[in-house]
């Protein structure tokens, strides 16, 4: 069989509005699909390039047979070979000629020609035809009956989301419990919080991994409820929006067939017309994908600032090493998985853009500019999926700590006079942070020594507990007592331990 996109071997010749065509024998789309080949040469990337879109092309073509065949419209025999046909697509089988090019003019007129091409040319085939005898069954009259572009298209894209969103939402549950999971490893890792890019106050490293699990898991859930506004569809609308050329009850029969194959409780829109023209759906789920590319690209600044260096900068965190980085300077290694998913943000934030311009191009009963559309919130949702999925397992499952840098922060940070603010008041607590930044020495040094407060409540106020969440203190005014976090003699921290009775 020669490739679909051949010019050269076999042939046979297809006629259409503009004339007769020669089509490689071996392809089953036909003479449309090839005129759009030829027209199409822009994004390089094919339909095919995203099996759900062709799945959902095929079972909403699958959808329209079965309802045409119900109202007495389509025989039992063409009926059957288009159902078989649609359902072997389904099954992955002829999705390479599926050729047209995602960005296409016509609205998506070429990509529902290359549906109604393919799905004919098989089902000629169960039928004992030759390709391209459209006598027997035709792509127009058989395959598009009772249907348009207009209706088709934006229903099948509607479901190509449906159907790959999840996949995305499963890649975001995995990375929210890999954070998680490093959240419950570092839980007793004090650290220096920071606003602005300066020391702010105590914090445990698993309170900043949970923080941003906390962050993501938020929008799986709005990712879930937004994917639910694409179940209303406009099958049915045909042209734009009157229903012509269909039957009366073809829209509630078609949009039925479509949920029971699918499994999706897709329903009819209550205004036509206005389904065939909005693309409100797309501009909203867009902009979930978007808010969640600005979270993930957030994350990843800060793992490439908190492992930064390894000598001259943070170096809190150490990120696997993953491949050499670079191929002059020897030793160094770059933080190369963050840097590749903040680049996947970046695409996928001017995707959004994209959209937004596409949606609000659209003019009267249809707006033409949907495969653009198309093509930018499946385009993001497959490298966000694929981004996620990296992240977690090529980073964030690998990362570890250096806990002497993050107790010598802790030990010289002025940050930490913030927790006595209750007991001295803010004016003294100031006058210590200054001297302490202009002298160097410790916080606690200095409180003890201008005789500020005792040594035990100065422990106390300063212990992980009392530093890292809030604490009511007790009928006498003290913090409750737990284990300290205190310098031993050897200069090294304790890991803070809380007391029981604080929890």
């Amino acid at each position: 069989m020669t490739s679909p996109g051949a010019t050269t071997g076999p042939t046979r010749r297809e006629h259409d509005l503009l004339g007769d065509r020669e089509v490689p024998a071996g392809a089953y789309y036909g003479i449309q699909t090839l005129r759009a080949q030829e027209n199409f040469h822009i994004s390089g990337v094919p339909l095919h390039h995203f099996p759900r879109l062709i799945e959902a092309l095929a079972q909403v073509k699958r959808a329209a047979a079965r309802a045409n065949h119900r109202l007495g419209a389509l025989d039992d025999e063409r009926a059957a070979a288009i159902d078989q046909a649609c359902q072997e697509i389904v099954g992955g089988a002829l999705h390479e000629h599926f050729v047209v090019d995602m960005i296409q003019g016509g609205a998506g007129t070429s990509t529902n020609m290359n549906a109604n091409e393919v799905i004919a040319n098989r089902a000629l085939e169960i039928l004992g035809h030759g390709r391209g005898e459209y006598d027997h069954l035709h792509p127009n009259n058989h395959v598009n009956l009772g249907q348009s572009t207009n209706d088709v298209y934006p229903t099948s894209v509607r479901l190509a989301m449906m159907l790959s969103f999840p996949a995305l939402a499963e890649a975001m549950d995995h990375l929210i419990t890999t954070l998680r999971s490093k959240g419950e490893e570092f839980s007793a890792d004090l650290k220096m919080g920071r606003t602005q890019m300066q020391d702010a106050v105590p914090m445990t490293v698993g309170q900043e991994f949970h923080g941003w699990a906390t962050t993501i898991a938020e929008d799986v859930q709005r990712l879930t409820r937004t994917a639910t506004l694409f179940q209303e569809i406009n099958l049915g609308a045909t042209a734009i929006g009157t229903g012509i050329t269909s039957d009366p009850r073809y829209a509630q029969m078609a949009t039925a067939e479509l949920a029971e194959l699918t499994g999706i409780p897709f329903v009819v829109s209550d205004d036509l017309v206005e389904a065939t023209s909005d693309t409100g759906a797309f501009v909203t789920f867009s902009g979930i994908l978007k808010r969640i590319a600005v979270k993930i690209s957030k994350i990843c600044n800060d793992l490439r600032l908190l492992s930064s260096g390894p000598r001259a900068g943070f170096h809190e965190l150490n990120l696997p090493s993953v491949q050499p980085g670079s191929s002059i300077m020897p030793g160094k290694v770059n933080p190369v998985i963050p840097e590749v998913v903040n680049q996947v943000a970046f695409e996928v934030i001017g995707n959004d853009l994209t959209v937004t311009f596409a949606a609000e191009g659209g003019q009267l009963q249809l707006n033409a500019f949907e495969p653009v559309i198309c093509f930018n919130i499946l385009e993001s949702t497959r490298i966000m999926t694929r981004a996620m999925n990296t992240l977690a397992d090529r980073c964030i499952a690998g990362i570890t700590l250096n806990r002497d840098v993050l107790q010598d922060y802790l030990r010289r940070s002025i940050g930490v006079v913030t927790a006595l603010v209750p007991v001295i008041g803010y004016a003294a607590a100031t006058d210590i942070a200054q001297s302490a930044l202009q002298t160097g020495r410790p916080v606690a040094e200095l409180v003890l020594e201008r005789g500020l407060l005792d040594e035990r409540r100065l422990t106390n106020l300063l212990s992980p507990s009392s530093m890292t969440r809030p604490v009511r203190p007790t009928a006498t005014g003290t913090i409750p007592a737990i284990t300290l976090d205190v310098e031993s003699d050897s200069g090294e921290v304790a890991r803070p331990q809380a007391d029981p009775a604080d929890v």
